[in-house]
């Protein structure tokens, strides 16, 4: 067993865990990734860009406006005051920080447009590499930090608390069976990322499989807007998984929905294939049903197309389709998680020592349905906050001695054995807990997850997949609405009087 002590462990290597650990420099920081650093996560894989109002013709306001239409009434005002006010200070320091951002032939930087923006405000990298562009240079900041440690390859299991049931590190396993590791801290950040893998068909990367979700739920840490799962419309429909994503600025550029040989988009929206992502995304679901296959036609971008957007062509190439003659066939996916643990403005949870950001957490900003682009940006702005509240924590907070553990002995991934199950639970997420819901369905799913529970799971994923999707399912049966990124064909209608639904998991359902 190896023993590590730190003043503060981040659990997650994305934009937010380590915006939260440049902010703690000067700590000495422990960094546990669950992949090789810099590798893993949604972070390297994100497309879309960062929104942030920098451009002439926009403002923070018009920026807070457009994330409030698209929250559907559920986002926090203050807080996206706070994304949309702080935005452009963090990205100058990302820039200071080495990140390279496409710009325009006279050296400024390049605003792109995406669905449900006023205005064109999406910086980007390489074209669709702009999460890629961004961990690099937080990897390599980072790197150039002697009190800042990491820790790879490493299945975070549980947090430890004291006797007080404040957070005094964490432990678990370095993957395919090596040493336990416990991290002593005073502060423990989750920035490990979303659910996406717990269905059936995802954009998201093997790493996101609601760890943070469960872990923090063992603790009693309050939970909040977790139904609220958002599905990308346009993920590349084919055999692969994860599903690759055709970026939102496909459409931003003026790429067109099909189906049928029929655009079919101004039918259900005003803003037609610019809408708010859940509309679109259900639009495209409805013609599935219909037995239809849903093409996205982005040829009028031609010889452009490489240059532009040289991540999506190679996935195209990948599956013989070259996007500058042939329509592109996609399918909604599973991409971001709008709740999880719930935090205040800077990140802190219920729990003592315990803080949270990025995906995993739920600060009030996305409400019901994510505007595009602002999740990386969360990130950064958020993560710099967080670490500014740690160390202002340090004059009062004390270090508690970790009792001794155990050796961890179960596996840390699916094991072979388990994977008919892993594979279950997805198809049934997906199914019933999907893009369209009903109470029967989602009963139905809790059954499966019984069902899977009583063949007594072993591995650290399987465990956090089942407590993750029973969060998520608990949490849609008790709204009785459609908002957002859930909607209920049982309850069609918003519900004026509904509000955030913060709970406690205690295993058997929330209880507020």
């Amino acid at each position: 067993m190896q023993k590590i002590s730190a003043d503060v462990a981040i659990i997650g290597g994305g934009i937010a865990g380590l915006s939260a650990a440049l902010g703690l420099s000067q700590r000495k920081v422990v960094v546990v990734t669950k992949a090789e650093f810099g590798k893993g996560g949604s972070t390297p894989i994100a497309q879309g860009g960062i929104a942030c109002a920098m451009g002439k013709d926009d403002s923070p306001d018009l920026h807070t406006a457009d994330t409030l239409v698209a929250g559907d009434g559920l986002s926090v005002k203050d807080c996206v005051d706070i994304l949309t006010a702080e935005g452009p200070e963090q990205i100058r320091k990302l820039i200071e920080n080495g990140a390279q951002f496409d710009r325009t032939p006279d050296g400024e930087l390049s605003f792109g447009r995406e669905a449900a923006h006023c205005r064109r405000r999406i910086l980007h990298a390489n074209g669709d590499s702009t999460g890629a562009e961004v961990e690099r240079a937080l990897v390599a900041a980072v790197k150039k930090c002697p009190n800042i440690e990491i820790v790879e390859n490493c299945y975070v299991a549980d947090l430890i608390q004291d006797q007080n049931g404040a957070i005094s590190g964490l432990y678990g396993r370095i993957n395919g069976g090596g040493d336990t590791i416990v991290v002593e801290a005073q502060a423990v950040v989750l920035a490990c990322g979303g659910i996406g893998r717990v269905y059936q068909f995802t954009t998201n990367p093997a790493e996101s499989v609601g760890d943070g979700l469960a872990i923090a739920a063992r603790v009693r840490a309050v939970l909040s807007d977790v139904e609220f799962v958002q599905f990308h419309p346009t993920a590349l429909n084919t055999k692969l998984d994860p599903l690759p994503l055709l970026t939102e600025a496909l459409r931003g550029e003026g790429a067109i929905l099909y189906a049928g040989g029929r655009r079919f988009m101004c039918d259900i929206h005003k803003d037609a294939e610019l809408a708010p992502r859940d509309v679109v995304a259900r639009g495209i679901w409805a013609q599935q049903q219909k037995g239809l296959e849903v093409f996205l036609d982005a040829t009028h971008i031609g010889n452009e197309f490489p240059k532009k957007f040289p991540t999506v062509f190679a996935f195209c190439q990948q599956a013989g389709l070259d996007p500058r003659s042939d329509q592109l066939p996609v399918s909604p996916a599973a991409h971001y998680h709008m709740g999880g643990v719930r935090v205040d403005q800077f990140g802190r949870t219920n729990i003592d020592g315990l803080w949270a950001c990025g995906e995993v957490s739920a600060t009030g900003v996305h409400g019901a349905n994510r505007l595009a682009s602002n999740s990386l940006l969360e990130g950064l702005v958020f993560g710099a906050r967080v670490s500014v509240d740690i160390e202002n924590s340090f004059a009062t907070r004390q270090r508690h001695a970790i009792a001794i553990l155990p050796e961890l002995q179960r596996p840390t991934f699916v094991t072979d054995d388990e994977l008919a199950d892993a594979n279950l639970l997805r198809k049934t997420m997906w199914n019933d807990v999907g893009l369209v819901r009903t109470e029967s369905g989602m009963k139905h799913a809790l059954d499966v997850f019984d069902e899977i529970v009583a063949r007594n799971p072993q591995s650290l994923m399987l465990c956090n997949m089942i407590d993750a999707a029973r969060i998520i399912t608990h949490a849609a049966l008790e709204r009785k609405e459609s908002r957002g990124g859930h909607y209920r064909s049982d309850y069609p209608n918003h519900d004026p009087n509904a509000q955030h639904h913060p709970f406690v998991y205690t295993g058997n359902g929330p209880w507020r």
